[in-house]
């Protein structure tokens, strides 16, 4: 017998919560749909509170280690529709329908840890340091919960993630990993492993992970979850890049109403964005909506990067509506 975690988004608001709970399966079978109590997840009233698990992506359990499983539910009505809390399936749909397009993502995760009420390492008095010397950093003076970091990579590694990079981010206490490239519904299925893997480390060192577009207000770096992006077309024409630049302005509004709770925090124009209020898109240029990266400029041909999107994202709706927005019109 194993232990399969059964991963699921809630339906809290404005941003969800990840839950789980743990199912006993016999090894090797076909893991099986389940149940939890809606109404203690803002999915369900208590008079009619069942909500179905529809298990849709496993992998290797590493903090269990041995044949136990990690699994990424769906979360199904008792008549086994999509509830309204499940982006997922939406996103699976799009992806079928422009599936010809050969979308793929790369998500940039920012998080920052917290420990007592403050960012990690911060002083319980005052703030450290400017920004400047954090970014990439070595040393204890500049990086705090690197020991934290490191088993979160190590873990999604072990569960065969395809984790591409982490690094320390701008602000102090804050990180980033990288997850990709994948279609868009593999894409968020990794995403979502990957911070239940946070979530589930950092209980053990009592921190807290936290998403917020802007944990900690002033000068401070806000955060994010920077989306690249690429269809077959752009992946050999520059001009599709250029293309797909220009139609995402045409839905800004959309996107940013999408993008996660607190955006307009973060989207001020400085601390390296561009203002919520507007959009445009530039070469190497880290204060545009979106950047085109130089090496494509260059090359002639390669990926774009959406810059919008607010840590706090549901990578599920993000991929969803960059995929209809570009493919519907180029």
């Amino acid at each position: 017998m194993i232990k399969a975690e059964y991963i699921w988004i809630d339906g809290t608001k404005p941003t969800p919560l990840l839950r789980s709970k743990t199912k006993i399966v016999e090894a090797g079978a076909e893991l099986p749909i389940w149940g939890f109590d809606g109404s203690s997840t803002n999915q369900a009233p208590g008079k009619s509170s069942d909500c179905v698990l529809k298990p849709v992506f496993s992998c290797p359990d590493p903090i269990r280690g041995g044949a136990h499983k990690l699994v990424v539910c769906e979360v199904l009505t008792s008549d086994m529709e999509p509830h309204l809390s499940n982006t997922r399936a939406k996103c699976v749909a799009t992806e079928s329908r422009y599936s010809d397009h050969g979308m793929w993502f790369g998500l940039e995760q920012e998080y920052t840890l917290f420990k007592d009420g403050r960012p990690l390492g911060w002083p319980e008095q005052g703030f450290p340091a400017p920004q400047g010397p954090y970014y990439c950093s070595v040393g204890g003076d500049y990086v705090y919960g690197r020991e934290l970091v490191e088993e979160h990579l190590t873990a999604c590694l072990a569960a065969g993630l395809k984790i591409s990079g982490i690094n320390a981010e701008v602000m102090p206490a804050q990180w980033e990993f990288q997850v990709g490239p994948l279609s868009a519904s593999a894409v968020s299925d990794q995403m979502v492993v990957a911070r239940w893997l946070l979530a589930r480390i950092a209980e053990k060192y009592g921190v807290h992970v936290s998403y917020e577009p802007k944990p900690v207000k002033g000068d401070w770096n806000g955060a994010g979850c920077h989306t690249n992006f690429s269809t077959i077309a752009m992946r050999e024409s520059y001009d599709k890049c250029v293309q797909a630049a220009q139609v995402l302005g045409e839905r800004h509004e959309l996107h940013i109403s999408n993008y996660g709770a607190g955006i307009e925090e973060r989207l001020t124009g400085n601390h390296e964005t561009c203002s919520w209020r507007e959009y445009k898109y530039g070469v190497s240029d880290r204060g545009a909506s979106v950047r085109i990266p130089w090496q494509v400029a260059r090359d002639g041909y390669g990926y774009i990067e959406d810059r919008r999107p607010a840590a706090n994202c549901d990578p599920y709706v993000v991929t969803q509506l960059i995929t209809e927005t570009v493919c519907s019109r180029i």
